[in-house]
């Protein structure tokens, strides 16, 4: 690579990502879809070296020809395969547990926003219901949600003066 085109290199890695692609548009002309910062670049280095130093030979040229017409060249990605219904998950058992006057009627739900994801919580006469499964207290939910311990009242912010007196880092 010559000192001109690893000066332009250089300064490329300190382009943002929209000037790259414009850079590419003006070196290929024609713009692109993509927003792969290392793409960009290496296409773009790769095609200023061409230029200057000339592509690919003719003889690299007709050997690329022959793999291609003897390769199943594929024109589109492939199609994501469609998963297996999922099993029933809600599991059906007696659980007792003592009401609490911080709780809506059972039959209501109880929503929470947490990075970004909004959660269902279905109150039942004896548990909770998230994600098709049963639970014993919101503490065993908000668990489930955050991977970590959290009190379940204070996750769902059902505190006895119902303001939000739960943690607050979503």
């Amino acid at each position: 690579m010559s000192a001109n085109i690893g000066k332009d290199v250089a300064a490329m890695r300190r382009m943002s990502l929209d000037e790259l692609r414009d850079k590419y548009a003006e070196v290929f002309g024609e713009e692109t879809q993509s927003r792969h910062r290392q793409y960009l670049l290496r296409r773009i280095a790769w095609q200023l070296q061409a230029n200057t130093e000339g592509g690919l030979s003719e003889r690299a040229r007709e050997r690329a020809k022959e793999l291609a017409k003897g390769a199943d060249v594929r024109l589109t990605a492939p199609k994501k395969p469609i998963p297996p219904p999922a099993p029933e998950r809600t599991r059906v058992g007696r659980i007792d547990i003592s009401p609490d006057d911080r709780l809506p009627m059972p039959g209501a739900t109880i929503t929470r926003e947490y990075k970004g994801e909004e959660y269902e919580v279905k109150i039942l006469p004896k548990g909770f219901e998230y994600d098709g499964e049963i639970y014993r207290s919101l503490s065993a939910v908000a668990t489930a949600i955050t991977g970590t311990h959290w009190n379940g009242y204070n996750f769902f912010k059902l505190g006895k003066k119902g303001g939000a007196n739960g943690r607050s880092d979503d």
